[in-house]
């Protein structure tokens, strides 16, 4: 008995029927998608490598200097000078350009259906539980279908870890627009506001905060799965710590591993100055 119901409660094997049937009948669709996703990390690529590292490590510190104060600023002409003269300026770069892509992609989803979700309580109900599975699951699992649909190489790392980074995003944009206060809306409501004038006048700017909290965060889980997808060939820093790891280099593992806290450092202290009032 319990042999058959595990035969016919076979997650695996559905899974894998699933991906297959997937793989077979949207294959054009997911080669369009690759090709998109590829171009613009190409383009990112290109423009952070294009100025150099000598230009790039000042118009870095003054961003954190302007955001964050002289403490950052500082911090971060240090940081990213040390990963200059590392060797590994390229690789940050390359490092930079899939974390802002997923970001990117990330925030194009999240932040609009964040807002449906504060707006509609039936969106809120099913988004939840597919945001905590998606919270959950262990971020390997993603590079399974990431594989499978987009093949080896850095586009496969820019979904999963979009995938991986996409809940606080939605979470978060959808608790700031709950938390609104009444009081807002009813004023916005006195003066004839229409439901795009609310959202984009009164309620957003209220939410800002709290909607920045989620793209700090979305930030940092895309940063922490750099290691991750450099399994599936995604190339920076992350294929620089694996290099570490599997060839038993440890100066390689260490150097890269800095490189990759420099990096997170000042992503975090110039996203959260974002979402301060000034």
């Amino acid at each position: 008995m319990e042999q058959q119901l595990r035969t016919l409660l076979d997650i695996g094997r559905g899974f894998e029927a699933l991906i297959t049937w997937l793989t077979a009948n949207f294959d054009g669709f997911f080669d369009t998608t690759r090709e998109l996703i590829s171009a613009v990390l190409q383009a990112f690529q290109a423009t952070l490598l294009l100025p150099g590292p000598y230009l790039m490590i000042a118009l870095f510190a003054g961003i954190a200097f302007w955001r964050s104060g002289i403490g950052t600023g500082i911090f971060t002409l240090l940081g990213m000078y040390l990963i200059h003269i590392m060797g590994f300026w390229d690789v940050t770069m390359d490092t930079l350009a899939l974390v802002i892509t997923s970001v990117v992609i990330a925030l194009i989803i999240g932040v609009p259906l964040g807002i449906l979700a504060a707006k509609n309580d039936i969106v809120e109900r099913i988004v939840r539980p597919v945001l905590d599975v998606m919270q959950t699951l262990p971020a390997f699992v993603y590079l399974i279908p990431a594989v499978l649909f987009f093949q080896l190489g850095a586009v496969p790392g820019v979904i999963a870890t979009l995938i991986f980074s996409l809940p606080p995003a939605v979470r978060l944009t959808s608790l700031g627009i709950r938390q609104v206060p009444g009081e807002i809306r009813e004023a916005a409501t006195a003066f004839g506001s229409t439901p795009m004038q609310m959202l984009f006048k009164a309620e957003l700017p209220v939410a800002l905060p709290t909607i920045m909290a989620g793209v700090n965060q979305t930030i940092m889980l895309a940063l922490s799965m750099v290691v991750i997808a450099g399994m599936i060939g995604a190339g920076g820093l992350g294929n620089e710590v694996l290099k570490g790891i599997t060839q038993l280099k440890i100066g390689l593992g260490f150097e890269s591993g800095i490189s990759i806290v420099i990096l997170a450092i000042f992503l975090d202290r110039v996203t959260q100055s974002l979402g301060k009032r000034n």
